[in-house]
């Protein structure tokens, strides 16, 4: 009953993950013409209702700055993590990621602190969330980035290791950084790429120690 459950749970989650997507997708496809677009035009591209893209994002700017976001980032994202030459280093990966989103952080950041702002409060109220209320985009790119120690490190420390980058790279990184510690782009980059590295290495010892402990 249990593994049923979490395969519900996981089905459900994977639905949400395709809705909020295809909302995103069709807010990137409108605002390309250069105006920003309607909750009506984008539910009808979606096609879903404007209950539900409600549900995913309360306020319109959230939603395009999600989208513009992504249509920012995307592409050069998606080509440094295809790069072969890192097929199967995912240390390299983790770092090209942080280095391809550093590059655009001009563009990005100030949209980052937009969104932040905009989803830092609870839902209004109180209404129920349909899942985490920023994009899943970050997860995804750092579970393509690491792919290659999904096998490796197995399913629980594979997530616990997604769940510990998720603190070190990206936008409230970047902020604690510079606004925290005042550190200029270079010293920035140099911190995230340590600290990505030390995560990514630290998982792979682990497992490598567990492994060596239970071949005595």
């Amino acid at each position: 009953m249990t593994t049923e459950k979490a395969v519900r749970g996981g089905g459900r989650e994977a639905q949400r993950r395709r809705t909020r997507k295809a909302i995103v997708d069709a807010a990137v496809r409108l605002s390309a013409a250069g105006t920003p677009p309607s909750i009506d035009e984008i539910a009808a591209a979606a096609d879903v209702s404007r209950r539900t893209i409600y549900m995913y994002f309360p306020a319109l700017d959230e939603l395009l700055i999600d989208a513009t976001a992504g249509a920012l980032n995307e592409p050069p994202v998606e080509a440094a993590l295809s790069d072969p030459a890192l097929a199967d280093d995912p240390a390299g990966r983790v770092v090209a990621l942080i280095q391809t989103l550093l590059a655009y952080s001009p563009q990005s950041l100030p949209l980052g602190r937009r969104m932040i702002r905009l989803t830092v409060d609870p839902a209004p109220n109180g209404a129920p969330e349909p899942g985490p209320r920023r994009s899943q985009r970050r997860i995804a790119w750092l579970d393509e980035a690491c792919e290659p120690l999904r096998d490796k490190l197995g399913e629980q420390s594979y997530q616990r290791l997604i769940s510990a980058l998720t603190m070190v790279v990206g936008w409230e990184a970047q902020i604690a950084l510079r606004d925290v510690r005042g550190l200029d782009p270079q010293a920035e980059q140099e911190a995230m790429t340590w600290a990505a590295r030390a995560l990514v290495e630290t998982a792979i010892r682990e497992h490598d120690d567990q492994g060596a402990g239970q071949n005595r």
